[in-house]
């Protein structure tokens, strides 16, 4: 009798759909994130124009005087990595996910209509320091130099931010020019590092069948080959270059396209620990887990960050 309760019991939570089974689809009419290559001119200088604002806008933060509104998010970024609270670990994804929703709706505040743009710096690997990226007019401006008046940093002298000054160095107070230090190709490579997020480079990421392996491979592989490349302070974060967010949203991008893969098991699939002091694994993650956003908005979870169709989020690509 003990034995058929028990096999009872087991079917019945076997029929239950587990959490990574069921996708919740809750808007019905979700915005198109497009690549910075397939924008129309007007589209990237709606986007730009919004950029630049953020950069003049007052912090919301209050951290220090003069602080700009994009002065808080490279703030909070350095702030939440050290310790590591939203990299090396399973919250990377489903933190920049939220962080580059949070810089939306700032560009939407300074009167865009548009929704996050993204790099494909895939598609552009073979030559990237030739992207519509870094376009001086419809693009983000190119390369630093060394103009002798930016320390030890190559200062970004075109462009719409050829004259911003970020704040913060990491999260220490160190204005300086925007600035940019592009790897240069090396026996026959492409410069800024192409080969490390080439479509062979993602192939061995999205061979990956576990999350937090798949999740490890693209943040210590592709993404990261990406932020040495283009060099100064996106290689340190020291000062968020606005193109950090049209990075992100790609790793976004290439996320949902790995969830997109096998959705009906992950979707919703998290696994990892967390980091301690130590290097030691920490709790293990659940979908229940906070993401903080350090004040540029109301703190979040996991799972409502998970599907790009559902929770929080209503987008696609």
């Amino acid at each position: 009798m003990k034995f058929l309760q028990l096999a009872t019991l087991i079917g019945a939570a076997a029929a239950l759909p587990s959490e990574s089974h069921s996708p919740r689809q809750t808007c019905t009419s979700p915005k198109l994130r497009k690549s910075w290559s397939k924008a129309t001119t007007a589209e990237k200088t709606a986007y730009l124009q919004a950029a630049v604002c953020i950069t003049t806008k007052p912090s919301k933060l209050k951290t220090y005087p003069n602080a700009t509104l994009h002065d808080d998010f490279a703030y909070v970024h350095a702030r939440l990595s050290a310790p590591q609270q939203i990299h090396f670990f399973a919250g990377f994804l489903p933190w920049h996910r939220f962080f580059v929703q949070v810089y939306e709706k700032a560009l939407q505040d300074c009167g865009y209509t548009g929704t996050a743009l993204y790099w494909d710096w895939v598609a552009d690997s073979s030559a990237p320091s030739k992207a519509a990226v870094w376009d001086p007019v419809t693009g983000f401006g190119g390369n630093g130099v060394d103009t002798g008046d930016n320390g030890i940093r190559k200062r970004v002298i075109d462009g719409p931010f050829k004259n911003y000054k970020p704040l913060y160095w990491n999260a220490d107070i160190v204005p300086h020019w925007l600035s940019r230090d592009w790897l240069p190709g090396q026996d026959g490579q492409p410069e800024i590092g192409g080969a490390g997020y080439g479509p062979a480079a993602m192939a061995d990421v999205n061979a990956q069948t576990i999350y937090d392996e798949f999740r490890g491979q693209l943040e210590d592989g592709p993404h990261a080959a990406v932020h040495s490349g283009v060099g100064g302070g996106f290689f340190g974060l020291g000062d968020l270059d606005p193109i950090f967010f049209l990075h992100h949203t790609q790793v976004d991008r290439l996320w949902w396209l790995w969830q997109q893969r096998d959705p009906r098991n992950r979707t919703f699939a998290y696994n990892g620990f967390h980091n301690t002091d130590d290097g030691s694994p920490g709790a293990a993650v659940t979908l229940n887990d906070v993401l903080p956003m350090g004040g540029l908005a109301p703190d979040g979870i996991v799972r409502d960050y998970m599907d790009i169709k559902g929770g929080k989020l209503c987008y696609a690509y």
